[in-house]
């Protein structure tokens, strides 16, 4: 008997800063475990796709890397899509089964989570728990976010009533003035350098680049990221995606849009990497 042909997954990771910061689920994290579910599935990994500092309630319009996995899988480069959890593919329940419906249209792809390393069923009439038990577990993970949202919002107006800068984190190309007795609420002031840098950033998504494009540009420019050295792929996204005036560039930006010359852009391939032929 021919022995069973090895899956070609791609394999999708994403992650907030909250989330990296408070739980662990850094980058690194979530690609060694689905390494390691990888070898237990037998499966060969094609492409690593990456949106970095991104929310899971986003879509897939808004998430470069998400779309770039898709499309290997609509494309036939891969035939299924592996995650550390569900909760990495969507922190929102309509948008995780939106995007599990999505890989299934497709009757030979399958999701698989590595932790543990299995497969995501299909739903089945004759099991109706099956789906049920996976829609609860979404909901749970749409509730864990909403929950850390309400936490960040009580701080953020806990530090209002206080007199103190309660937007979050302070955007690139902006930096809070120190506080005084003339200035007690820590005013925004533009950085001058940063300032260039965002708007270098507008003419390369306006251009069509995607966000790996645009990080290795701004380096080679001497560009310097927020703090300092090297851009990245996720730092641009995550500006893109912060509601600045480059927000309606993001597309563009993210090559989504022009699916003919932006092909898989946000993902390390073969051709990138020799770890995926392990």
């Amino acid at each position: 008997m021919a022995a069973q042909a090895r899956r070609k997954l791609v394999a999708y990771l994403r992650v907030s800063t909250i989330e990296q910061a408070a739980h662990g689920f850094g980058l690194d994290a979530q690609r060694a475990a689905i390494q390691s579910a990888a070898k237990a599935l037998n499966a060969r990994l094609v492409a690593w796709c990456t949106d970095e500092g991104l929310s899971g309630a986003l879509g897939v319009e808004k998430r470069p890397g998400l779309a770039d996995a898709l499309r290997m899988i609509d494309d036939g480069k891969a035939d299924g899509l592996i995650v550390r959890d569900l909760d990495r593919l969507a922190r929102e329940i309509t948008v995780q089964e939106a995007l599990i419906g999505h890989v299934w249209l497709h009757d030979d792809a399958a999701v698989f989570t590595s932790n543990p390393p299995q497969e995501v069923q299909r739903d089945d009439p004759d099991d109706p728990m099956r789906t049920a038990m996976r829609k609860m577990a979404g909901v749970f993970g749409e509730l864990e976010r909403m929950l850390v949202a309400k936490r960040l919002r009580d701080g953020r107006r806990a530090k209002a009533a206080a007199g103190g800068h309660a937007t979050g984190s302070v955007p690139f190309g902006w930096q809070a003035e120190k506080r005084s007795a003339s200035n007690p609420n820590g005013a925004l002031v533009p950085v001058p350098g940063e300032q260039a840098a965002l708007e270098r950033m507008k003419e390369l998504a306006e251009q069509g680049k995607s966000t790996r494009q645009i990080a290795t540009t701004l380096t080679a420019e001497g560009h310097k990221a927020k703090r300092g050295g090297a851009w990245s792929h996720g730092a641009v996204a995550r500006i893109l995606a912060r509601g600045t005036s480059l927000a309606s560039s993001q597309d563009a930006a993210g090559g989504v849009k022009d699916a003919a010359t932006q092909r898989y852009s946000e993902c390390e391939t073969p051709s990138d990497t020799t770890e995926l032929e392990r």
